[in-house]
């Protein structure tokens, strides 16, 4: 019962790891024998387990429909209806980069490649187009992935009936069962796979490949990369591929499940009309043995990678083992995590207040079914690693010395029952395409699935053995039990650092007794209390039926829609002030900073520490971000919690905390960042891009280390205090709630704030400007891999409300656009992995908007890049495109508009900035139809409107001292 994501060891990005989130559980692990049903362990013949639960005492989840077809295919179907109307399909092949030879490194993933074009029954990249006029959109309605342990192939059909079902399980089948591997198509993959290897290198697929060589010496993982490598990807031939095919893409080594709004029986009939029949002749291959940590492999490696954050990572590495899948064993598992996130609070305790280390996490990963492995990454706040491992070291040896105490056992119990609630409380909302991927995600890791209910009742009935003995326990072998190892990342060549790794780890570690948490006593009371509530002036309705428009006496608005599309779920966005307005376009500011550092600050007398408690074993939380128009504080929250949700962001309003240690903090990480950002092509245009697209707007610069190292905690709260106190409040309410109790909350709340004055936007703040027309590409350079180039192709629309049907159809242009280049520069030439071309058309602004085509390419392969781009836009204004490429991109967008509006968070986003613009609402209500009545002769003329080559703006990111050809 897996409560973790399951993600790589491999040093996270510094704002990645300020900001991130921990996703939530699902599965349980089971002992992966082959397939059929067997009695239960102690059960008679009669109890017969599906597939997935054999060996396993674990409550079996009956919402899916088991079976195994007589040719060893397994499958799993649900009924499921979310969205209305979707069936998604996730087809796995027990074949992953682990199951290679030597010489056929890559070839699993090619082979994902070479199926995903069809089939010897579909012609040659058909298939996508087929699944297009269907409403699917490529690359997220339909997909593939390759990992060490297995290949899933997804699609996401939506309205899905039996006829469309039908086809596009033969077109699956198809591809499994005969795909077309001929020499044409394989020279014709290659280019797209080399193309998307060489985008992906840099500084992370180096510390990647280098962190999977140390931790897994001696075992097959260290040297099977998805990837493969460019000798045997160009030895591919269609024999080859075929051989390896052959062996691995056979019934018995797939598993389909189907979760959808169709009949279970319906979906098991077409199921196995299209796979009953593949037969494949002579003997499978045998699993590999994937080895097991080598204590003789050496412990420490230092890997220099300039320009790099410095990052250490400790591993204690034991053997992956099958288990059986028994309660007593997942309980165990339970408790190892809350072991974890006692020492994860501690540690992050210690981050916050400025300590030797800018973060430090741990986690239990069971790897590509190699290896059971603790984790501690560290990112130390400066040059001193060996202060920051010691530190790291001495809380971790205190967590070893004695155990917790109760209070910090039931803080963490809290947090983690809250969060397996919350998941039985939105059962009934679960989309089908998760449950289908967390099905495949299962078999792939040997787990089983368990429905919510289960996993909490299972995690509950264990709570009694969750003892400080047994917490200290499991403390004592998480972080001493297995193969150690430790690696080290960092940006500089120093003599002697293999040496003072080592030695640092050989060094005697005290344990720091300082670093538990002091129990407090935190309570809502504790919040800074508020005035009057304010009374209603007036109460209308808006947008859809059931929606209101509802102003309070002090000049607060609220925009609530009351439903239960989302059981148990309500979502509260305020938005405050006036976003990127309240900036000047000239003059910088230390708004980059607010996002981590400005919650993370506190309310009133209260830290963030004492936030954390307030708000556990609840779902209560604060995302800050910063839109056009306005500041936005967000949360999901739920009926029983989102009245102290109001409560919460009300008074980080009201009386803001300026603890200075967040700034120190976030101070730090943009600096350890910064250097990062030119290493690749594409961290240069996430540094520049967005400021260049805007005319050198200073609002949309990412700062420079000079003024990310004259940032102060004064200079921050002067910055941000006044927006706090000033500009107009819009809450939106969207979810399950009573439309007069959430009413009332928000007047004692927000409403019981004073009123808050208004401090005009100038003019020149709301104006946004693309810049000139240039005739050559500006020249970016980044200081990376030399085949590594990325250019930039951009022509302005425009933004506001005057053209809303225009900015609606330009999506439709884009899309179109889009997949003409996708056609082109990928999947004929390989010249490009990844080519995108998007539509920003901003409301909140009258100017601005622009189509954006960028892409990564081979700097020998730039110029032809923009030729192939200017030939697309030429020949768009040009010549009308067919009914069939109109419809190809309409149905996918159609489709998209009906499964995004079933949900709250769609509506909530279309009505930002209503209740003071009822232009959003009229724009709202006739989106559909903008959006989806276009003819040929729409999409020519704002081809020839706007893709006018007089005013584009192209740049190109090239390495240091390499031409573009």
């Amino acid at each position: 019962m897996r409560l973790t994501s399951r993600r790589s060891a491999a040093s996270l990005t510094i704002l990645a790891l300020l900001l991130s989130g921990s996703p939530l559980p699902l599965a349980a692990r089971t002992d992966p024998s082959v397939a059929g049903a067997k009695a239960a362990p102690g059960g008679s013949q009669a109890d017969i387990r599906p597939w997935l639960y054999e060996n396993s005492d674990v409550p079996i989840d009956t919402e899916w429909r088991f079976g195994t077809l007589s040719n060893g295919l397994r499958y799993a179907i649900r009924r499921n209806g979310v969205p209305p109307g979707q069936v998604s399909i996730r087809l796995r092949i027990d074949a992953g980069s682990l199951m290679e030879r030597p010489d056929e490194q890559g070839y699993a993933h090619f082979m994902e490649h070479l199926s995903m074009r069809g089939s010897r029954h579909v012609p040659d990249g058909e298939s996508k187009r087929i699944w297009q006029r269907l409403g699917v959109t490529f690359g997220s309605d339909s997909n593939a992935a390759t990992t060490p342990t297995g290949t899933t192939y997804a699609l996401d059909l939506p309205q899905a009936n039996q006829t469309s079902l039908g086809e596009s399980l033969k077109i699956l089948a198809g591809m499994m069962t005969d795909p077309n591997i001929v020499d044409s198509a394989v020279d014709a993959e290659r280019a797209v796979v080399l193309a998307e290897r060489r985008e992906s290198d840099g500084p992370q697929m180096r510390i990647s490949d280098a962190s999977r060589q140390h931790f897994f010496a001696g075992q097959p993982l260290a040297d099977h990369a998805p990837i493969g490598t460019v000798a045997t990807l160009n030895a591919v031939t269609a024999a080859k591929a075929e051989a390896f095919h052959q062996r691995w893409y056979r019934p018995e080594n797939t598993v389909i499940a189907i979760a959808g709004d169709i009949d279970p029986a319906l979906a098991e009939q077409l199921l196995k009309d299209n796979f009953a029949s593949w037969q494949d002749s002579g003997k499978g291959a045998e699993q590999p043995d994937f080895g097991e940590p080598d204590p003789k492999a050496p412990a420490t490696r230092v890997v220099v990678e300039p320009g790099s954050p410095t990052g250490l990572t400790m591993a204690w590495l034991r053997p992956w083992k099958p288990h059986a899948d028994t309660i007593v064993y997942n309980q165990d598992k339970l408790t190892d995590m809350l072991a974890l996130q006692i020492v994860s609070r501690r540690l992050e305790q210690a981050a916050r207040a400025g300590g030797s280390f800018l973060a430090a996490g741990v986690d239990q990963q069971d790897i590509s079914r190699s290896a059971d492995g603790t984790f501690i990454t560290i990112t130390p706040t400066g040059e001193n690693w060996e202060k920051a491992l010691a530190d790291v070291r001495a809380i971790i040896e205190d967590a070893k010395a004695a155990p917790p105490t109760q209070q910090e056992i039931d803080r963490e119990y809290a947090q983690l029952d809250t969060a397996l609630a919350i998941q039985v409380e939105n059962a009934d909302t679960e989309a089908g395409a998760k449950q289908a991927s967390d099905l495949v995600s299962a078999v792939d890791i040997r787990e089983t699935t368990v429905s919510p209910q289960a996993a909490l009742d299972i995690f509950r009935s264990g709570k009694p053995a969750m003892t400080p003995q047994k917490i200290l326990d499991c403390t004592r072998r998480l972080f001493s039990a297995g193969v150690f190892r430790a690696m080290l990342i960092t940006g500089k060549v120093e003599a002697g650092q293999d040496q003072k790794l080592a030695a640092a780890l050989a060094a005697p570690v005290k344990a720091a007794t300082n670093a538990r948490l002091a129990d407090k006593a935190v309570t809502m009371d504790d919040l800074p209390k508020f005035g009057v509530p304010a009374t209603v002036v007036s109460r209308t309705p808006v947008g859809l039926q059931g929606m209101e428009s509802i102003t309070f006496s002090n000049g607060v608005k609220l925009t609530l829609f009351a439903n239960d599309a989302e059981t148990e779920k309500v979502r509260i966005n305020v938005r405050f002030g006036h976003g990127q307005q309240a900036f000047s376009p000239t003059k910088p500011v230390a708004s980059w900073a607010g996002d981590y550092a400005l919650v993370a600050s506190g309310i009133g007398k209260l830290g963030q520490r004492e936030l954390d408690d307030l708000t556990n074993g609840r779902r209560m939380g604060m995302q800050f971000s910063t839109d056009d128009d306005a500041f936005e504080l967000q949360a999901v929250t739920r009926p029983a919690d989102y009245k102290d949700q109001l409560r919460l962001f009300a008074a980080k309003l009201y009386q803001p905390g300026w603890d200075p240690a967040p700034i120190a903090r976030v101070k730090t990480g943009a600096s350890v960042a910064y250097d990062a950002m030119s290493r690749a092509p594409d961290g240069v245009l996430g540094r520049d891009l967005n400021w260049l697209l805007h005319d050198k707007d200073v609002r949309f610069r990412t700062p420079s280390k000079a003024e990310i190292n004259a940032l102060t905690p004064q200079s921050f709260r002067q910055t941000w205090e006044p927006i706090l106190a000033s500009g107009p409040i819009e809450i939106q309410i969207f979810g399950q709630v009573k439309a007069e109790e959430a009413i009332q909350a928000v007047a004692a709340t927000f409403g019981a704030m004073p009123a808050r004055p208004d401090v005009p936007v100038p003019a020149a703040n709301k104006v946004q400007r693309f810049p000139a027309h240039v005739e050559q590409p500006v020249i970016l350079r980044h200081d990376g891999d030399k085949e590594q180039a990325a250019a930039v192709m951009a022509w302005p629309t425009s933004g506001g409300f005057a053209l809303t049907k225009e900015a609606r159809q330009l999506e439709i242009l884009t899309q179109i656009f889009n997949d003409r280049l996708f056609d082109k520069l990928r999947s004929t030439e390989g010249a490009a992995y990844s080519p995108s071309v998007q539509n920003s058309w901003p409301f909140s602004y009258d100017s601005g908007g622009y189509i954006l085509v960028t892409s990564q390419v081979r700097p020998d392969r730039v110029n032809y890049f923009y030729s192939v781009v200017k030939e697309t836009a030429a020949d768009l204004a040009k010549t009308p495109i067919s009914a069939d490429e109109l419809q190809r991109a309409v149905a996918p967008m159609r489709q998209l508009l009906m499964r995004a509006s079933t949900g709250n968070a769609f509506w909530m986003g279309q009505m930002e900035g209503a209740t003071h613009d009822p232009r959003y609402v009229q724009a709202m209500q006739t989106m559909s139809q903008d959006l989806l009545n276009v003819t040929p002769a729409d999409i020519q003329a704002l081809a020839t409107k706007y893709l006018v080559p007089g005013k584009s703006w192209s740049a190109v990111v090239l390495p240091q001292g390499v031409a573009a050809k």
